[in-house]
């Protein structure tokens, strides 16, 4: 019997995984947590064989919790729920020791089945992911002097999923003022798109960041 650990913030998207993962004969869930850093301690505690681990979570990021769990529970499998389908953010997740990484769009049979993998001690990716090979050693161009603190601030919280919206609220600036600056850093370090964002921040390990 797999036992499975539930680590996810919205506690409907829980419900649901919890009567999915009991439904199975093979399967079934032995704790839970809506933070990340109470996910790590309850982990710790039970030792499940597997953790679903939700990226975008409150107190400890997905990143982070992904590190201190394969650290500190060698024998414990990490797999990885989230919408992000961005390439950097898998490979960021693999590097921390995540076993699994599924989208929350996809069908609840590719959770299962990256449970079931991660518990044998195989690696899974969601079969719609398209994840390109290692980029080598390059990395990204280092910041400048020439990228503003609130540019920095901007492009470092566009990487981590927040909306122009979320962003604005939370710096206290206009949607407007927020475009500006993501527009003049993603040109002053030459990244074309979001994926590049991301990598970028991936790099200067922006989203290890609690």
């Amino acid at each position: 019997m797999i036992g499975v650990f539930l680590a996810e913030d919205h506690e409907t998207v829980r419900e649901g995984l919890r009567l999915l993962v009991n439904a199975q004969d093979d399967m079934r869930v032995i704790g839970e947590a809506g933070d990340g850093k109470t996910a790590i301690e309850r982990a710790q505690s039970l030792r499940p064989n597997v953790v679903v681990l939700d990226l975008s979570m409150p107190e400890v990021n997905g990143v982070v919790a992904a590190q201190t769990l394969r650290s500190s529970l060698p024998s414990t499998a990490v797999v990885t729920l989230t919408r992000h389908r961005d390439s950097a953010y898998v490979q960021q997740l693999l590097a921390a020791g995540a076993a699994g990484y599924v989208l929350k769009q996809s069908s609840s049979n590719e959770l299962l089945k990256a449970i079931r993998a991660a518990a044998a001690g195989q690696k899974y990716l969601d079969s719609a992911l398209q994840v390109p090979p290692p980029q080598g050693t390059r990395r990204p161009p280092a910041a400048t002097p020439s990228i503003t603190e609130r540019e920095t601030a901007v492009l470092r919280l566009t990487a981590v999923g927040h909306s122009n919206k979320q962003i604005a609220a939370s710096l206290g600036i206009a949607v407007k003022t927020v475009e500006v600056h993501k527009s003049n850093a993603m040109r002053k370090l030459d990244l074309p798109g979001r994926t590049d964002v991301v990598r970028y921040a991936a790099m200067q390990g922006w989203l290890q960041d609690p």
